[in-house]
């Protein structure tokens, strides 16, 4: 029998969000048994809480953004994967903003919080979403496919394909989720030097840096751009330098780093489905947008279960 966790006591994290560049604190606190997991803007007279659950999300544009209207809270995947991947089942995550930092751009500095405060177990016995049958599900608009099989524990297959020499095919896996501290929370968020330009043109990626993205260079750009590009990061022209097709200051941590953080997405954005599942997913092509629609789809096939 598993029992649920919550974590030893709160913590916080300050930092700029990615796209509006504001500085939000994030307040992450125990919560009790059969709590789930919960966000809270505090910057709101009439505050809400919000349960962390897929048909909540209403936007998926660079991101996976939980409510609409004056309470959105944007960008909760790396923090939401952390959770995951720390097996915490019940926590409050209060802000004073609509978007959780950035930071490193991965799920690391999350993870380790929850290292440091721990993470303790409590009584009740914790929900796991059984699935006792092969599914398969397909997006069409991002031709991503997602394949889950039954398993005694939750494991991930994650295959993206980009058509170019510079990310390309890759594949990552996390057999288990003892695995996901070392091998794909460090693992950083990535774009293609291409479309910063479009993305600056919408008023987005403001708190961006080359300190909390790997940044990939398949397209040659003009003096125009990399001027602008130099502007916004705060650096001189010659201090770009392209290394096997990275713009960055730091090194990939791993070869398949990418797909490794796509692996780190949907550990995050699947948790939305609002429990643990043991099975094992394969997945391919997977982003934001897919990811949502397969959780929407799990809780929707384990709702029909419960009415048979």
């Amino acid at each position: 029998m598993e029992y649920q966790n919550t974590i030893n006591k709160e913590f916080r994290l300050t930092g700029p969000g990615l796209h509006t560049g504001r500085t939000v604190t994030v307040t992450v606190k125990p919560a009790p048994e059969n709590f789930g997991i919960a966000f809270r803007r505090t910057d709101r007279t009439n505050i809400i809480t919000q349960q962390a659950i897929a048909d909540k999300v209403g936007e998926t544009s660079r991101g996976t953004t939980l409510g609409s209207g004056r309470h959105t809270i944007a960008t909760i995947e790396h923090l939401m994967s952390a959770l995951h991947g720390m097996k915490v089942d019940n926590a409050l995550i209060e802000l004073d903003g609509g978007e959780v930092p950035i930071l490193d751009g991965s799920s690391r500095p999350w993870m380790l919080q929850l290292v440091r405060v721990g993470v303790r177990q409590q009584h009740a016995e914790r929900h796991v979403c059984t699935i006792d049958e092969p599914l398969h599900f397909e997006f069409a608009p991002t031709g991503s496919v997602f394949d889950l099989t039954p398993s005694d524990r939750f494991s991930v297959r994650c295959e993206i394909d980009f058509a170019n020499s510079v990310i390309g095919h890759q594949v990552a896996e996390m057999t288990d989720l003892s695995e996901y501290p070392a091998s794909i929370a460090p693992c950083r968020t990535f774009v293609f030097l291409h479309e910063i330009e479009p993305l600056l043109h919408l008023n987005l990626i403001k708190g961006g840096s080359l300190d909390n993205a790997l940044v990939f260079v398949n397209k040659e750009l003009t003096s125009r751009q990399l001027k602008r590009l130099a502007k916004t990061f705060h650096k001189d022209v010659s201090h770009f330098k392209v290394h096997d097709g990275v713009l960055n200051t730091t090194d990939p941590y791993f070869p398949n780093e990418p797909a490794r953080h796509k692996l780190l997405d949907f550990v995050g954005d699947i948790r939305l489905v609002g429990c643990m599942i043991n099975a094992h997913f394969d997945i391919y092509k997977p982003g934001h947008r897919a990811n949502n629609a397969f959780a929407r789809y799990i809780i929707n096939y384990i709702n029909s279960k419960k009415k048979q």
